[in-house]
């Protein structure tokens, strides 16, 4: 019985949010911080599972059900995915799990995404990065967090250097090259998150009652939203039609190394964000508006679900002194996932 183990990064979507679970497009990239997973099995009946990040030790028995009540009322709360994977992944023997990260919880840098990767392939789930997304979604959904593709298909399938287009309509993907002189930094707005206690279900549900009117909403076009008489639902659905639109203009803008436009679409996304899907809040505008009144900086917007974590922007090399802003900040680079594609 030898030991396995399993690495995923941390995930910065560039543009394109709330748009995975409504069939739209995203832009993100893997990040050059991540999480780390070793198992040792040692013949028992249980896995045992220790993070750097918690002081708790959990144990989890194999047998465990695949039952979302069962599994929802683990506690300590980080022990949830874990005991899902080990329900749905069936190690043949128990063990020691250990696992160690840099990605930050509460950031919206995909740190339960990079774990679920990681620890899927350190138990021995196989495939491509698209298998292990979707197991890694169905884990997520199993513990209450109705989350969509983007996460775990960026940590999982990712390529350095480049920005991972995804459509969700059928989870097709490309490369997008990014541009070597150019920064991408991410500032933490100070404010943590947990998905299970943010509006992000409410906007879920918001776009499944526009999407029983006009169809998924990724597909959608302006026509469909002048005919939502339900002004919120309007509201969403825009954001994701615009954003959708959005993410196409960007990735063209990357590829041809124009910058300052793609920087300019950034601001474009973040006021839709901001105003059509209320998910920022003051915190995160704040720094928006801070980061983009920098010199060298092209163009900033909240990133991931929002409700809180951080806000990621674009910039000419050294622009920002990450280590000067008195706050919680990365300069990142592209990397690859655990798997490819």
């Amino acid at each position: 019985m030898q030991a396995q183990s399993g690495r995923a990064p941390g995930r910065v979507n560039l543009i394109g949010d709330h748009t995975d679970y409504n069939r739209g497009l995203a832009l993100p990239i893997a990040i050059d911080l991540a999480t780390e997973v070793v198992f040792t099995p040692n013949g028992s009946s249980r896995i045992t599972a220790l993070s750097g990040a918690f002081p708790d030790q959990v144990e989890i028995p194999l047998s465990i059900p695949v039952d979302p009540t069962v599994l929802g009322a683990l506690e300590p709360a980080w022990s949830r995915p874990i005991a899902a994977l080990v329900a749905l992944v069936r190690p043949e023997w128990g063990g020691l799990l250990r696992i160690e990260s840099t990605v930050p919880v509460g950031a919206g840098l995909s740190s339960s995404a990079a774990l679920g990767v990681a620890v899927a392939v350190a138990l021995g789930a196989t495939g491509p990065a698209r298998t292990i997304a979707v197991l890694c979604q169905q884990v997520e959904a199993m513990t209450d967090v109705p989350v969509g593709m983007m996460d775990p298909l960026a940590c999982a399938g990712a390529k350095a250097g480049h920005g991972l287009l995804i459509d969700f309509a059928d989870l097709s993907t490309a490369h997008v090259p990014l541009p070597e002189e150019m920064d991408i930094v991410v500032v933490h707005s100070g404010i943590s998150r947990d998905l299970r206690y943010s509006p992000y279900a409410a906007r879920v549900a918001e776009c499944e009652a526009a999407a029983a009117v006009v169809g998924p909403l990724g597909t959608a076009d302006d026509a469909d939203v002048a005919g939502l008489r339900d002004p919120i639902l309007a509201r969403r659905t825009r954001h994701v039609v615009t954003e959708c639109r959005r993410v196409r203009e960007f990735a063209g803008a990357m590829a041809a190394g124009d910058i300052h436009r793609a920087g300019a679409i950034m601001r474009e996304s973040h006021r839709s964000l901001a105003e059509d899907f209320e998910a920022s809040t003051p915190e995160l505008d704040e720094l928006v508006e801070h980061l983009a009144a920098m010199d060298g900086v092209h163009g900033a917007r909240l990133t991931g679900a929002g409700f809180g974590g951080c806000v990621v922007a674009v910039s000419e090399p050294g622009a920002v002194d990450v280590d000067g802003l008195g706050r919680q900040a990365w300069r990142v680079r592209p990397s690859d996932g655990a798997l490819p594609l």
